[in-house]
């Protein structure tokens, strides 16, 4: 399964459902691009560690930006960002999981439903 950011957010603030929901899964997956979003939160090397370290104990594994990636982000970025308002960091994280054939976990169903081939794990914290 692959994250989207905001999972591995929870997880950092404390909430046991969504550590829980990490945990259930055996291989972890994130977008290269959630990795940046974590490290430009971070507002000190200290916490760049913190980050790389949790993503470290948590054994996840990268998914790069592929050519197919960036490709199919833009059009869904043609496709959906005027109707519903999709943003060019939502559209390759889904393309990063529909390009990879994973479920993406999220909580924030609302940026993703519009995509109809996207495969969602929606979390409520």
């Amino acid at each position: 399964m692959i994250f989207d950011t905001d999972i591995l957010i929870w997880i950092q603030r404390g909430n046991e459902k969504a550590a829980r929901l990490v945990d259930s899964c055996l291989e972890r997956y994130l977008s290269v691009l959630s990795y940046m979003e974590l490290l430009r939160a971070a507002e000190s090397e200290e916490q760049h560690q913190v980050v790389k370290e949790f993503l470290k104990v948590y054994e996840f594994q990268m998914l790069p930006i592929s050519e197919n990636i960036g490709h199919r982000a833009l059009v869904y970025i043609e496709e959906y960002s005027l109707a519903s308002g999709l943003r060019a960091g939502d559209a390759i994280i889904a393309a990063t999981a529909i390009e990879n054939s994973m479920t993406l976990a999220t909580g924030n169903r609302k940026h993703f439903a519009p995509i109809r081939d996207l495969s969602l794990k929606v979390f409520r914290p």
